[in-house]
């Protein structure tokens, strides 16, 4: 049964971490398309650095609750988990995510400071990055196709 909530959390985490993960570069977007001096950039920003520092709990209780998940039937269930190739390509798949939100954490910082050199097409690219990840990882985890 405590595996269960284990997993209800997981989940719960892993989707309120991937709306921040959607939504933060499509604040990215909206900076980008509008001069730093004026009040809706500024709106903008301080929305970015809230949603921010929220996904930080969001990505920590996705680790934490997953990390339960495989340690919740001892040292013995957690060797039965990493002889498991398809969680081996769903964990890097975490990791690049891992990677993806501390990138937004720099790209953040470069908007507080004025230092924003790219365009909004560029961050509208940038935030399809998420969708993909999110698909294959989806299909690891319920295909487990090897």
């Amino acid at each position: 049964m405590l595996y269960l909530w284990m997993k209800a959390f997981h989940v719960f985490f892993v989707v309120s971490w991937f709306a921040g993960l959607f939504y933060l570069p499509r604040i990215f977007v909206n900076l980008a398309q509008i001069r730093p001096d004026t009040d809706e950039y500024r709106r903008l920003l301080g929305m970015a650095q809230r949603l921010k520092r929220f996904m930080l709990i969001l990505m920590l209780g996705t680790l934490i609750f997953g990390s339960a998940i495989m340690l919740s039937n001892g040292m013995e269930g957690f060797y039965l988990w990493l002889a498991q190739k398809w969680l081996w390509a769903k964990t890097a798949l975490v990791l690049v995510l891992f990677g993806y939100d501390g990138y937004c954490s720099v790209l953040l910082r470069e908007f507080v400071g004025g230092r924003n050199r790219r365009q909004h097409v560029w961050y509208r690219w940038f935030n399809e990055v998420p969708t993909f990840i999110l698909l294959a990882v989806c299909i690891l985890a319920i295909v487990k196709p090897f």
